[in-house]
């Protein structure tokens, strides 16, 4: 209360178009990596039913974030280790010498959570923010994304199933629905199965392998398709959001909202409208050569060029002459004279920069090469100066 007036601090809400299950014909797929965190692109239904793909995609690489991530993860593994062993010899003993810096450690502990949640928390937001970008951008009405549940880590090792469980998949989920729905924009839940299996042009099975130049190496990151006729090779990810979005248009009347939740999925996957879940490839016009090529005009000489220098500087300290110093002459002392590039020199009383003016180019005391027309023994200067 301020005087007679009741000041209230109110939620602020405005009408936003409500989100379809069905009907989409521009669809964002929505691919999750453990190095690359984000893959998403965006596909176009046809009339006639065919799927094509809207430009190559993007990545959102968030390498340096969850680095700090994983080195946060690590320090606060080894502070409740140490805490848990003071613990331990501290025997439940209230005066025991090790109570209080076990209260230091737990006191670390809380600040080190308190920055993995504010980490995760700003990951989560940024990651939610570029994937909402996308999708506006490419004019879709839809945003697909793997089931999380689909992502469990089952025996894959203590290091990797913990680097899985740490990442900030379910927050960056409940943001990209929040901001999606400010624009109308439906986020659905797929199934994750043979996404990455499969060739989003074929449906055929990929062969992985370490990179595209060494396609004998057996790897995981790049994958190329085995069918003869089709060949179509790229990055992992990339393969990925094309399946995942050409299953969400296929099955988007699968589409139900959870009782649970409230969210959109599609459950289950149906054979036969997986199986025209494919790509169809785009053609670029015939760019073989059909006559000579057509003479460009010379390229004009640089602005630089076409005026020429002033033949005398306008001041004692005017503008360096045209051309290399004149050599009919005996050079100024700051032409001969052998400093380093950090020289420091001492402040005169009336100094005048004659170097500049007598055509050395340069200041008496900063000189960061030896001349053209010169070659300056190496022997150290006398001149008194720091170097």
């Amino acid at each position: 209360v301020t005087g007679r007036q009741v000041h209230a601090d109110m939620a602020y809400s405005h009408p936003v178009p409500k989100a379809r299950r069905a009907g989409h014909t521009v669809a964002v797929g929505v691919d999750w990596g453990l190095n690359t965190l984000l893959s998403a692109g965006a596909l176009r239904l046809r009339a006639d039913g065919r799927i094509t793909a809207l430009g190559a995609g993007g990545q959102f690489r968030a390498a340096g974030v969850l680095a700090k991530q994983h080195r946060l993860r690590r320090h606060s593994e080894r502070l409740h280790a140490k805490a848990d062993h003071y613990t331990r010899l501290a025997g439940g003993n209230e005066r025991h010498q090790l109570v209080g810096k076990l209260a230091v450690l737990r006191d670390e502990i809380r600040r080190v959570s308190d920055r993995r949640a504010n980490l995760n928390a700003a990951l989560a937001w940024a990651a939610a923010r570029w994937t909402v970008d996308q999708a506006i951008a490419a004019g879709a009405s839809v945003i697909y994304v793997e089931d999380l549940r689909s992502l469990e880590a089952r025996g894959m090792g203590a290091t990797l199933n913990t680097r899985l469980s740490q990442q900030v998949r379910g927050q960056i989920v409940d943001r990209m629905r929040h901001l999606a729905a400010e624009h109308g924009i439906a986020v659905v839940t797929t199934p994750a199965r043979n996404t990455s299996k499969h060739c989003p042009q074929c449906l055929t099975p990929l062969r992985h392998c370490k990179a595209p130049d060494r396609p004998t190496t057996p790897g995981w990151k790049w994958a190329i398709c085995p069918h003869q006729s089709c060949r179509w090779q790229g990055d992992r990810d990339q393969g990925a959001w094309r399946r995942i979005a050409a299953r969400g248009l296929t099955h988007q009347a699968k589409t139900v909202i959870d009782k649970t939740s409230g969210h959109m999925v599609i459950r289950a996957v149906v054979d036969k409208l997986e199986a025209s879940a494919v790509i169809t490839k785009t053609y670029r016009g015939d760019r073989s050569k059909t006559g000579p090529t057509r003479r460009k005009p010379p390229r004009p000489a640089p602005r630089r060029r076409r005026a020429p220098s002033p033949t005398r500087p306008y001041s004692r300290a005017g503008k360096r002459p045209e051309g290399h110093a004149p050599t009919d002459r005996r050079l100024p002392r700051a032409a001969h004279r052998h400093q380093g590039v950090n020289t420091i020199s001492t402040p005169t009383t009336g100094h005048q920069p004659r170097g500049a003016a007598l055509g050395a180019g340069f200041h008496f005391h900063a000189h960061a090469s030896p001349p053209r027309w010169e070659t300056i023994p190496e022997t150290q200067s006398d001149s008194g100066s720091l170097s």
